[in-house]
């Protein structure tokens, strides 16, 4: 008697519920599964603490020769002679330039003997005032005289005086723009006096250190091109903020004795204003820029927390943070693209 066989249907169905039966336990395993444990950030970091900073405020200036003058006759006329040489070093009230004044001399000497006919004039109307041979509005006519004549002296020898170029203070002459024989008026120009062996350097400085800066402070400054360093005091500060840039104009003189740096040159300024005992600095890396400013990400109760701050000083790879933390902050210095606030991080203080 022959076994029967199951239909070919219920085969093929049978072994493709075994098929789906078993993707669907990979799948199954396939599937993570979910965690109660999450996951810890890993940075560097460091704790803040106060320390001294040097309050150095860095600009650039120019130099200014201590005492500068154009050179330009008082009185139009001829110039007669030059007393000086291009480039050469000059006392003060040494004579520069004489402009012809022959007139003035001649009429200097026509008062000066009109002044002692005058006085003896005087002298004798004095005799005879004192025996009442004349009257004292007669006497007082001739005293008058001589007094005139005397104010017309004086003001013929300014007049000469005028005439005369004489060195307002000790210097160096520069170039001449004139020659002997010129006409020369009020608006010519004839040369420059410059008093180089001091220097005056003038810079300016952001508003905010307008009330740190006092006179007397020290100011050092470098140029570039001379390769050269200089070290001078603040002694003048403009009393106003400029309305435009918002900076205060400040001025420091410093010796220049080897004259080796001269007017008009461009300089590096380093102003260092009073020390700061207190400081909280931050690495630079750590401060991120914002869209109203600046903020930090600092570790607290292990979580990430972003603070405002509002920075101040800036050297090579600090930022001196004025508000927004406080000492002993642990403040975040990588993994900064990576951690968000109210996330856990572990921070290795360096």
């Amino acid at each position: 008697m022959m076994k029967s066989t199951p239909p070919p249907a219920l085969f093929i169905l049978f072994l493709s519920s075994l098929v789906i039966s078993s993707c669907g336990s990979k799948s199954q395993d396939a599937v993570p599964r979910s965690s109660t444990s999450t996951n810890v950030l890993t940075v560097s970091g460091v704790v803040i603490q106060p320390q001294a900073l040097d309050n150095i405020v860095r600009s650039s200036g120019t130099v200014l020769a201590s005492e500068s003058v154009d050179l330009v006759a008082e009185a139009a006329g001829r110039i007669e002679k030059i007393a000086f040489k291009e480039g050469a070093n000059v006392t003060k009230n040494a004579l520069l330039v004489k402009i012809n004044d022959d007139d003035l001399q001649a009429q200097l000497k026509k008062t000066q003997l009109q002044i002692q006919l005058a006085s003896e004039q005087e002298k004798r109307q004095k005799q005879l005032f004192d025996i009442n041979g004349i009257s004292k509005e007669q006497y007082d006519i001739s005293v008058n005289q001589v007094n005139t004549l005397k104010a017309d002296r004086e003001n013929l020898i300014a007049s000469i005086r005028k005439r005369e170029i004489r060195a307002p203070f000790e210097g160096r002459i520069g170039l001449r723009y004139v020659s002997e024989g010129s006409y020369v008026s009020s608006t010519t120009r004839i040369a420059s006096i410059q008093k180089i062996s001091s220097l005056k350097v003038d810079f300016s400085i952001p508003e905010k250190y307008s009330d740190d800066v006092t006179v007397g402070d020290l100011v050092e400054f470098s140029s570039d091109e001379a390769k050269l360093e200089f070290t001078g005091k603040l002694y003048a500060i403009e009393p106003k903020i400029d309305a435009t840039t918002r900076t205060l104009q400040l001025r420091a003189l410093c010796d220049n004795k080897n004259e080796k740096i001269f007017p008009g040159a461009y300089v590096q300024i380093e102003l260092r204003l009073k020390k700061i005992p207190n400081a909280l600095m931050v690495p630079s890396q750590a401060i991120i820029p914002v869209l109203k400013g600046q903020s930090i990400l600092v570790k607290r109760n292990g979580m990430v927390v972003s603070l405002s701050v509002q920075s101040g000083i800036r050297t090579a790879s600090f930022v001196q943070i004025v508000d927004g933390i406080s000492a002993g902050d642990t403040v975040l210095t990588t993994g900064l693209m990576q951690a968000r606030p109210g996330m856990p991080v572990n921070v290795i203080v360096k």
